[in-house]
């Protein structure tokens, strides 16, 4: 199985917070999972802690590499560039990444690597994979808490992110 890049500075296990949600469904294929991921305009309807999406560099709500823009998640207004955009293709996994952080002192600075990964398997299965490395204060923060919000609220996301695109099949 096809696994997550990372860039220098974010590798699991050298971060102040790792979480690593999978599952793996059936029924439904890697370009219709990204197609409900790319569309943030979707994020709000089944992700609960997603809000005030803008973009700042193109129009929205669609992401495309390169994307800048501006999400709340965690309470923290975080700004985001896209990193790694490879949409699925045949024998090719989905790969989106993006960069985030939010501004502030030794106290509050946040740094995080959040990517995707959705890749077809035999018998009309796909999995689902986000991981998401953080650095900072506020990150060793959500670490050191359990149960840790960043790994139920990335569940809630990916089990959420499978339903829509299942709910957008049937439609």
């Amino acid at each position: 199985m096809s696994r997550i890049v990372w860039p220098e500075g974010y590798l699991p296990g050298f971060t102040d917070n790792y979480v690593s949600n999978e599952i793996t469904i059936a029924g439904i294929s890697a370009a219709e999972v990204w197609g409900c991921l790319v569309d943030t305009g979707l994020w709000p309807a089944y992700y609960s802690n997603a809000s005030d999406i803008r973009f700042h560099n193109g129009p929205g709500p669609t992401l495309f590499a390169g994307a800048r823009f501006r999400f709340t998640t965690f309470g923290f207004p975080v700004e985001a560039e896209v990193t790694e955009f490879e949409a699925p293709s045949e024998g090719k996994p989905a790969r989106i990444a993006w960069h985030g952080w939010v501004e502030g002192d030794a106290e509050g600075r946040l740094d995080v690597h959040h990517a995707w990964l959705f890749e077809d398997l035999p018998h009309g299965r796909v999995r689902l994979l986000t991981q998401e490395t953080q650095n900072g204060q506020p990150a060793r923060d959500l670490a050191a808490t359990l149960p840790n919000p960043m790994l139920n609220a990335h569940q809630e996301w990916i089990v959420g992110l499978a339903g829509a695109a299942l709910k957008a099949r049937a439609s």
